[in-house]
């Protein structure tokens, strides 16, 4: 459960003592040790409804996995409303529908992280009136290969499920699907569906981001989890 309201890594710096800053540290972690049989590499992040946080929560993610020194390239594939470029405050003058119309190496579009030299960011570029060919194309299942033998941990922020198909296109060529959940905001149902309609087309779920969740001030703090019937329960649970 994250409050990702805000970049956690302001000037790429971990502040050690926030509970935010632990929480994408331990996500870091469980995606470090989610298979034990095959290395995770490639990673669709997207939410069912638009404005859950998805892209702030790539961004974080993306700088607690460079500080450990691993290679990480993120690739805004979402070609109909591409905010990677404005959460990293780079140009978007050209980028992934380049690399896929043109058949271009990658190479020429990727932008390096100011701060970490292993971090790099390639943007969607222009947006195409085919997003949809584009990201299910061969092409793109190339480069994404190509990604995964140069890169450590490929990151791919993605359109939401329920609005276009654009997700469920790339989620079974990915290695795992990470769901992003707004506290308070999202419809259980809207959640349901999104995950019915990954597991439909053979999506390898590793979990769910439970995104802008308030930290508690008391004595006690509380977590919530959902059955497979999507029955929601909560536990109370004293702070340490």
């Amino acid at each position: 459960m994250i409050d990702a309201d805000n970049n956690v890594y302001k000037n790429n710096v971990v502040n050690s003592k926030t509970t935010v800053s632990e929480a994408f540290r331990s996500l870091r972690t469980n995606l470090q040790f989610t298979s034990v049989d095959k290395k995770v590499k490639s990673i669709l992040i997207t939410s069912s409804l638009p404005n859950e946080g998805k892209s702030t929560i790539l961004k974080n993610l993306a700088y607690a996995l460079a500080m450990t020194g691993v290679k990480v390239i993120v690739v805004d594939c979402d070609l109909r409303n591409p905010t990677v470029h404005q959460m990293f405050k780079i140009p978007n003058m050209s980028g992934l529908t380049n690399i896929i119309v043109e058949d271009d190496r990658y190479e020429k579009y990727v932008i390096s992280d100011k701060e970490f030299d292993n971090l790099g960011i390639i943007t969607s570029g222009p947006i195409p009136p085919n997003p949809s060919e584009l990201i299910g194309s061969n092409r793109m299942k190339i480069f994404l290969d190509k990604l995964k033998e140069n890169y450590d941990y490929v990151l791919l922020d993605a359109p939401p499920v329920l609005l276009v198909t654009d997700p469920t296109v790339l989620a079974p060529v990915v290695d795992g699907v990470i769901l992003v959940i707004q506290a308070n905001k999202t419809e259980i149902e809207a959640t349901k569906r999104a995950k019915e309609i990954l597991t439909n087309v053979k999506a390898n779920i590793l979990g769910a981001v439970l995104n802008k969740v308030k930290e508690q001030r008391s004595g006690y703090y509380y977590y919530y989890y959902y059955n497979d019937d999507g029955s929601k329960h909560k536990r109370k649970r004293r702070k340490k």
